[in-house]
């Protein structure tokens, strides 16, 4: 069984590759990351340090807040991993951005508390105020 994935941001120029499961994968709520993504929510995967590597142009990285780094595509923008020092033994990697997604199971919402009134979610996920591992 072939346990690689891909991902790569909207022009292809950034690209990463991983292999293994993921530590977990969850929906983001916080107004950071949805001023980030100019979306109202975005879902994340946890990825082992050590498991990843970018394989095309390197991104581009922006200090969003005190022990944040916020990766994206440097020629078409498209956000692409959020590393904190918070979590230093992995790396975040938008879900949206893989090749193939449907291994993906959501387990948990985080930064609820921060979540727009305008969507309602349907599923039974866990939901926590702030981030859950």
């Amino acid at each position: 069984m072939n346990d690689r994935k891909t991902g790569h941001c909207l022009c292809g120029a950034t690209s990463f590759e991983y292999t293994g499961r993921e530590n977990w994968t969850g929906h983001c709520h916080c107004e950071s990351c949805r001023r980030g993504t100019s979306s109202a929510f975005t879902t994340f995967v946890g990825v082992p340090n050590g498991a990843w590597r970018w394989t095309g142009a390197a991104p581009k990285t922006f200090a969003s807040s005190k022990g944040v780094i916020r990766s994206f595509c440097n020629n078409c923008g498209s956000p692409m991993a959020y590393q904190t020092t918070a979590l230093p033994d992995e790396i975040h990697f938008y879900a949206a951005s893989l090749v193939d997604q449907t291994h993906l199971k959501p387990q948990k919402h985080f930064f609820t508390e921060e979540a727009v009134d305008w969507v309602h979610l349907g599923d039974d996920l866990p939901a926590h105020k702030a981030f859950q591992k």
